[in-house]
């Protein structure tokens, strides 16, 4: 169903439903000033009939700011020459408003998340002809500046400031629009690789909506709570999402554990969209004031493989709590979920075709390692001309994101991305896999002394015999190890406890034969571990080799 004729609906039927809220302060501070309005003048929380109304008045300052310009940025041909405006800022309820808003017009409208590195911003902006920035980075408007970008920079203040001025009667409602017309722009990457955008039709939504609401239950009237920037696309889909299908989408700049479990139960929240590191903090927030989550009645969180550890923790705490772990990818849309178990096997959605391929492109059997393709109706046509010269989908429909895995008895199992997976002695390791092995590590051994392993990174190193061998970059926890350790020193578990534990939960293949060990292994903004990075770091001889 299409967002906007669900927005208009409601708010006909139900105009005091709330449709979005911010957090209890009204918004955050911008990115470069602490006394920007990008939240201050901002209201909390907007009905479905204050989010129709706005949205015109919204829209019309947006129309007059691309029309004022006398050389505009040609947008990107996948846009069929529909301008871009692009919001890149750290208010999740600001950049959730301006979404939602433009929705119900002739607008494509995408995020950038504002912790990209600068030339990864200016580099999407100037290549995809986007010609509407509402920011409050004065360095992000130099540096487009000084690239000769012909587009317009506004604050989030004077953006406004120009929403108030303009006189509701000059201006047209929302509208259900054409189903081929390009909704959104997003981004597939933009904190290890230049970014890869892709165009969401308004079809392609809908199709994902179906899809979500038929597994992942953002029902009717529920109040589902998505914490994190906007610029993720999972929480970005939970906004549309909940919008979509008469929810109302409760968002946070970031998971604060001390208020958000106060959030949940003041707002009821029944419902929250997260990230896997999200859920993990939410479980233990939980543990020291259960109280405030005892109406929580489901979790939904992205990326596949999610960690047994996880799942456990927020079991333990929260029996009641439902936790669903869906895969999928943005540029394709919901593909399949896990819910139980150690979630490393997944089930397809009966309406996504997916096979495992070679190289080649033939058909791998059962309990091979492959190419993941899939089949949905959600899927973008492509990657927008210039960002990349990578092949989303093919004519027949079939498209792939490089993600690697298996097919046993009808269930997916992931094995990463094509850099995930080591080729060592001719057999096909998958890196998570390893990785997922030591999640339950306790290190009870005598040896590797008190205390919990923290992260862990499999990587593969060169070998002029076996081609590649796996070693394991491991990130200490925070207790000592052994008799000369300090309390809360950081020291790496005894190498020996680590074998034994990878030689009793893989097979030989699989087993890490060095073991190394970083204070602190490199990170995405997001917080994803960068493989590569630890690669570069071990051959430059900055881990400590176990």
């Amino acid at each position: 169903m299409p967002i906007t004729s669900r927005i208009l609906e409601v708010a006909t039927a139900d105009p005091d439903r709330l449709a979005l809220v911010g957090s209890p302060s009204g918004g955050c501070a911008s990115d470069e000033s602490a006394d920007s309005a990008e939240g201050s003048r901002a209201p909390r929380s907007l009905t479905y009939a204050q989010l129709v109304r706005d949205s015109a008045t919204m829209f019309a300052a947006v129309d007059a700011l691309h029309r004022a310009q006398t050389d505009p940025p040609t947008p990107a041909p996948e846009t069929h020459g529909i301008p871009i405006t692009a919001v890149s800022l750290t208010s999740a309820f600001e950049t959730s408003r301006i979404i939602a808003g433009l929705a119900g017009f002739r607008a494509v409208s995408a995020t950038i998340d504002p912790r990209w590195p600068l030339d990864h911003q200016v580099g999407v902006i100037t290549t995809t002809g986007i010609g509407l920035v509402i920011s409050d980075s004065t360095r992000l408007a130099e540096a487009l500046a000084a690239a000769g970008w012909t587009g317009t920079v506004i604050t989030a203040t004077d953006f406004q400031a120009r929403e108030a001025a303009i006189d509701p009667a000059d201006t047209a409602p929302p509208t259900v629009r054409e189903a081929s017309e390009p909704f959104l722009m997003l981004f597939s990457s933009g904190t290890t690789s230049n970014p890869k955008a892709f165009i969401k039709t308004r079809q392609q939504y809908r199709d994902n909506v179906a899809v979500s609401s038929a597994h992942l239950e953002p029902l009717p009237g529920v109040a589902t709570l998505a914490p994190g920037p906007v610029s993720y696309s999972l929480t970005l889909y939970a906004v549309v999402e909940s919008l979509a299908t008469g929810g109302s989408v409760h968002v946070a700049d970031d998971f604060d554990p001390f208020t958000m479990g106060a959030r949940i139960a003041d707002e009821a929240i029944t419902r929250v969209v997260a990230v896997p590191a999200v859920v993990k903090a939410l479980a233990e927030a939980a543990r020291r004031t259960p109280e405030n989550f005892h109406g929580l009645d489901l979790v939904v969180t992205g990326g596949a493989n999610l960690p047994a550890s996880i799942r456990s923790a927020l079991a333990d705490v929260l029996p009641g709590a439902r936790l669903i772990s869906y895969y999928g990818a943005a540029e394709i849309g919901f593909i399949g979920d896990s819910r139980d178990g150690d979630g490393t096997w997944i089930s397809i959605y009966d309406t996504i075709d997916v096979e495992i391929r070679d190289e080649s492109g033939a058909r791998l059997p059962d309990g091979e390692i492959g190419t993941v393709w899939i089949r949905a109706a959600a899927c973008s046509d492509g990657y927008v001309t210039g960002t990349t010269d990578a092949q989303l989908r093919r004519p027949d429909g079939w498209a792939t994101v490089g993600d690697q895995g298996r097919i046993e008895n009808g269930l997916l199992q992931l094995a990463g991305r094509a850099g995930d997976i080591a080729i060592t002695g001719g057999h096909k390791v998958s890196l998570p896999e390893v990785e997922r092995a030591f999640e339950e590590f306790d290190r009870a051994d005598p040896r590797s002394g008190p205390g919990r392993l923290g992260e862990v990174c499999a990587i593969a190193l060169p070998d002029d015999g076996l081609g590649n061998i796996v070693a394991l970059v491991i990130e200490p926890g925070a207790q000592g190890s052994g008799s000369h350790a300090r309390d809360g020193d950081s020291t790496a578990p005894d190498k020996a406890a680590l074998l034994d534990h990878a030689r009793a939960e893989l097979a030989p293949q699989f087993v890490p034969r060095r073991f190394y060990s970083l204070d602190r292994l490199p990170r995405t903004v997001g917080g994803k571990i960068r493989r590569h990075e630890t690669v570069d770091l071990v051959m430059s001889g900055k881990a400590q080799r176990l």
